[in-house]
């Protein structure tokens, strides 16, 4: 060993004679790429979303597709929020739009792998994780195993008590530092005393109507529970344009990738953000915009205009 000095020896030593000293914390300086965004709350920080990110393809005939580059790709544009829709398929949990025989993405298990090889190589970044449970599938059997098995479940921020308010989130930095920086909603079923990190969206965000076919993206309160108040809750815009294809019944709606670079324009997510603001209660920005096609149009500028970064 030399005379190579090992702090980590003192530390034990103090801590073993209860002196309680700890190594210092780090702190992070640079918070999902900005110095700007370490002290902001989570909750005051608006974050570009990839809708059903599982759901890609570069061939433009398979219309179950909402996105046309792949999960790490998405990542390394920007995307902070990762939605996806759950289905069980022979017995294990996989992402699927509306069904498996439509499109499967795979298994939850190797998507969130996926997703933990960039959260290694990228320690300064907080993700958020919002998905859908339509089958209400066991938190302890089915949704933590898969959470556990790709390693994520050390990452997974447990809030002091649910629901949260805005107000109540820690920063970026804080987050970081702590090393508690993946935050994972479910839209239904979650229930902190079973499982304490997957926790229910509704209670602390509310969204706006989805399946959206006006290019004006009229807002609303579409989707909220309690017992927060609104300007309590923070709030995703689904800013995603679709098409009706089948424009009989209730029709077949699928995303339109031609009006993309439209839809995920400055102007365009801007505007809907200005329609939406005065329902929020307190003039709040929304804290997600959830896209399909992430990969085209201007999102992360617009992003980076709301966060008061360009």
């Amino acid at each position: 060993m030399g005379n190579i000095f090992h702090w980590s020896l003192v530390f034990a030593a103090l801590a073993h004679c209860g002196l309680g000293l700890q190594p210092p914390q780090r702190r992070a300086t640079v918070c999902n790429g900005h110095a700007e965004l370490c002290d902001r709350a989570y909750s005051n920080v608006t974050t570009i979303g990839s809708h059903d990110s599982f759901a890609f393809s570069s061939n433009p005939l398979i219309l179950a597709r909402d996105q046309q580059v792949d999960i790490p790709t998405q990542l390394n544009l920007g995307v902070r929020l990762l939605q996806a829709q759950s289905h069980m398929n022979d017995g294990v949990i996989h992402f699927c739009h509306t069904s498996c025989i439509l499109f499967d993405g795979g298994t939850v298990v190797d998507y969130l792998k996926l997703v933990k090889t960039f959260l290694d190589n990228n320690p300064n970044e907080v993700l958020t994780f919002i998905f859908t449970n339509p089958e209400n599938l066991s938190l302890t059997d089915v949704w933590k195993p898969a959470f556990d098995e790709a390693g994520i479940t050390p990452l997974a921020y447990v809030p002091p008590h649910v629901p949260m308010k805005n107000s109540e989130w820690p920063t970026l930095g804080e987050m970081i530092d702590s090393g508690k920086r993946v935050v994972v909603f479910l839209d239904a079923g979650a229930d902190t005393s079973q499982v304490d990190f997957l926790l229910p969206e509704f209670e602390m965000i509310w969204e706006t109507p989805f399946g959206v076919t006006d290019p004006s993206f009229p807002c609303s309160v579409d989707r909220i529970d309690g017992p927060l108040s609104t300007p309590d809750h923070s709030y995703m815009i689904n800013h995603s344009l679709n098409k009706n294809i089948l424009p009989i019944g209730d029709g077949v709606l699928v995303s339109d990738p031609l009006d993309a670079p439209t839809t995920n324009s400055v102007n365009s997510i801007i505007a809907n953000v200005e329609g939406c603001v005065p329902l929020s209660g307190a003039n709040r920005k929304p804290q997600f915009v959830l896209l399909d096609y992430v990969d085209i149009g201007n999102a992360f500028q617009a992003a980076n205009q709301l966060n008061g970064l360009a």
